[in-house]
C-alpha cells in the first residue's frame, strides 16, 4: 500500500534540492564557478545533493511501483547519502555560523574578492533539506540495517567515498590552484589528509548511531 506522507516526502525533498542546485546557475557565482575544473562537483555539497537526491528518486519509485529493485538501491544509496549529509550539514553550518571564512569560498571581482554568500533559501536547500529528508525518510518509513551491512558495507562504501573525494578535490584543486573550501587551502598536505580521514570517520561513527537509534529493527 502506498504511503502518502511518503510520497509527500520524496516529492517535496526532490523539488527542493532541484530547485537549490538549479538556483545555484542563476547566481552571478555560476560564471566563475564554471570557470573551474570540476565545476559545482568539486563541492562535497553538490556530491552529497546528488546522493541525497537520486535516494529519494528510488524512494519515490518504491512507494509508486512497490518492486523490490527499487527498495533495494534506494536502501543502498542511503548508506552513503546519510552520512555525507551529516558530515556536510555539521561541518558547513558550524562553521558558517563560527568561522564563515573557513567554509565560505571567496570569488574574484575586479580587483578584488567578495565571500560567495548563498540567499538563506538555497542554502537551506542545499546544506539542511539534504540531511532534513534523509533522516527523516530513515526513521520513519525505513528500517535500520543489519549486522552485515554495518560491519561490512558501511565502512567499505564510507572507505571508498572518502578515497574517491580526497583523491578528486586534491585533483581539482592542482588544476585550479585553490580548494572549494578555504579550510581544505589554508592546511598542507599532511593536515588535509586527516580531516580527510577524521571526515570518513565521523561519517562512519554517525551511521552507527543513527541505526542503533532507529526505533524499528
Amino acid at each position: 500500500m502506498v504511503s502518502a506522507s511518503s510520497v509527500a516526502l520524496h516529492i517535496a525533498a526532490i523539488s527542493a534540492m532541484t530547485y537549490g542546485y538549479n538556483a545555484l546557475h542563476g547566481l552571478p557565482i555560476n560564471a566563475w564557478i564554471d570557470t573551474q575544473y570540476g565545476g559545482h562537483f568539486q563541492f562535497l555539497t553538490i556530491q552529497g545533493l546528488a546522493v541525497a537526491w537520486l535516494t529519494m528518486v528510488f524512494g519515490l519509485l518504491e512507494d509508486i511501483f512497490s518492486l523490490k529493485t527499487f527498495r533495494a538501491i534506494k536502501r543502498g544509496l542511503l548508506i552513503v547519502a546519510l552520512p555525507t549529509a551529516t558530515i556536510v550539514s555539521s561541518i558547513y553550518w558550524t562553521l558558517l555560523l563560527g568561522a564563515p571564512h573557513l567554509i565560505v569560498q571567496k570569488m574574484p571581482v575586479g580587483s578584488g574578492e567578495t565571500p560567495m554568500m548563498l540567499p538563506l533559501r538555497i542554502d537551506l536547500a542545499l546544506h539542511a533539506v539534504p540531511g532534513l529528508a534523509l533522516l527523516s525518510d530513515f526513521m520513519i518509513f525505513e528500517r535500520r540495517y543489519g549486522r552485515n551491512a554495518i560491519q561490512f558495507l558501511a565502512p567499505a562504501l564510507t572507505s571508498i567515498c572518502t578515497l574517491w573525494y580526497g583523491w578528486w578535490v586534491e585533483l581539482c584543486a592542482s588544476k585550479n590552484g585553490t580548494f572549494p573550501y578555504p579550510f581544505l587551502t589554508l592546511n598542507p598536505f599532511d593536515i588535509r589528509l586527516r580531516i580527510y580521514a577524521a571526515a570518513g570517520i565521523v561519517a562512519c561513527l554517525s551511521f552507527y548511531t543513527l541505526n542503533a537509534l532507529h526505533p524499528r529493527p
